[in-house]
């Protein structure tokens, strides 16, 4: 997978380079200063993965990540920081970003939960969960079958479709049927929001 770091501390660039390249299957295929640099390369070297960091100068993560959701949709945008105030994380998550890491994560995690996010799975530092206050939705969690439970609670792990799949022993298209059903039931729009919804009520 091609991955676009982008971070306006040329030593956080090339350190991140160097240490997620070690990784077979991860190929840093551009670095960027700031949102601006990263909308433009983008244009030219089309990454799998972003990875983003908050504050910029020129165009911070937030509005990047905007723009590069508007214009890509599918692009997979991992938040890369330092920064675990709920104002950020909210402006992350709302602006598009499908994960959110500290920078104090291990490299071999960090290329961990890159796969995921690639699979279709929603990362979240537990850190991070904490900090998270979404608005509340009607408590309908026990309106969930067993099943709709089992995959809720696997959304809530960061798996993706596939690994519940085999984990449950289900079709990968009943495991995203089901998941829209659980969705629809909880008044959620992703599964991002599923996660921290699951985490919040303690299940």
């Amino acid at each position: 997978m091609k991955i676009l770091i982008v971070d306006d501390d040329p030593l956080v660039r090339q350190s991140l380079k160097l240490l997620l390249e070690k990784e077979s299957d991860i190929e840093v295929s551009g670095l960027a200063a700031d949102g601006q640099e990263a909308i433009d390369q983008c244009e030219t070297r089309l990454p799998d993965v972003v990875l983003m960091d908050i504050r910029m100068p020129n165009v911070d993560g937030i509005d990047s990540t905007k723009q590069l959701k508007a214009k890509w949709p599918e692009l997979h945008i991992m938040m890369l920081t330092t920064f675990k105030d709920e104002q950020n994380i909210r402006l992350a998550l709302q602006a598009g970003a499908e994960g959110y890491l500290l920078k104090s994560t291990a490299v071999e995690n960090m290329a961990q939960q890159i796969r995921a996010l690639m699979a279709g799975g929603s990362v979240l530092d537990a850190d991070v969960l904490k900090q998270i206050m979404e608005p509340e939705v009607h408590d309908s969690i026990s309106e969930l079958t067993e099943r709709e439970n089992d995959i809720a609670a696997a959304i809530a792990q960061g798996l993706s479709n596939k690994e519940i799949s085999e984990q449950l022993f289900l079709s990968v298209g009943t495991v995203r049927n089901t998941l829209s059903v659980v969705l629809d039931k909880l008044e959620l729009r992703d599964r991002t929001q599923l996660a921290i919804y699951y985490w919040k009520r303690g299940k």
